[in-house]
């Protein structure tokens, strides 16, 4: 069989991509394993211990959610932070069944900010960890009481 000009450049170039983004899979590959054990960790202490480590208690992280969520189904969370060079900002909910409720990678130049919404069983501390582009952690707490809880309570 010939292979005329068009199929020669899609098979050559659907090889160059696959070998251009090799590294990228290996690396995102193990990053989706720590996605995945993030996911499944029953408390903050072993959430933070997949982040990397032990944070410092830091008073330039603040965490904006209300003092009573009427419903823990949608309970608004605003983390912004002051330090320098943030890279990645983490929430996390003490009480839930698993306590990792979500993570965001935040690009240079971006400021530190962000905003979801996170289901809560039942009141309890919301943390927010941040992880600095040189790689310290640090972290804050807010308590959040629920009236009606969100992850089938």
């Amino acid at each position: 069989m010939s292979m005329n000009r068009r199929q020669a450049l899609k098979t050559t170039g659907a090889a160059a991509a696959v070998i251009a983004l090799g590294p990228l899979a290996a690396g995102a590959a193990s990053a989706q394993a720590r996605n995945e054990a993030l996911f499944t960790a029953k408390t903050v202490n072993d959430a933070v211990k997949l982040l990397g480590g032990s944070p410092i208690e830091s008073k330039d992280i603040t965490i904006t959610s209300p003092d009573i969520a009427e419903n823990g189904l949608v309970v608004p969370v605003t983390v912004s932070t002051t330090i320098p060079k943030a890279a990645e900002i983490y929430i996390l909910v003490e009480k839930n069944p698993n306590a990792f409720s979500a993570g965001f990678r935040i690009p240079d130049g971006t400021d530190p900010f962000v905003q979801t919404r996170v289901k809560m069983a039942q009141s309890s501390d919301i943390y927010a960890v941040v992880r600095a582009a040189d790689g310290k952690l640090y972290m804050t707490k807010k308590e959040t009481k629920v009236t009606l809880g969100g992850c089938g309570g």
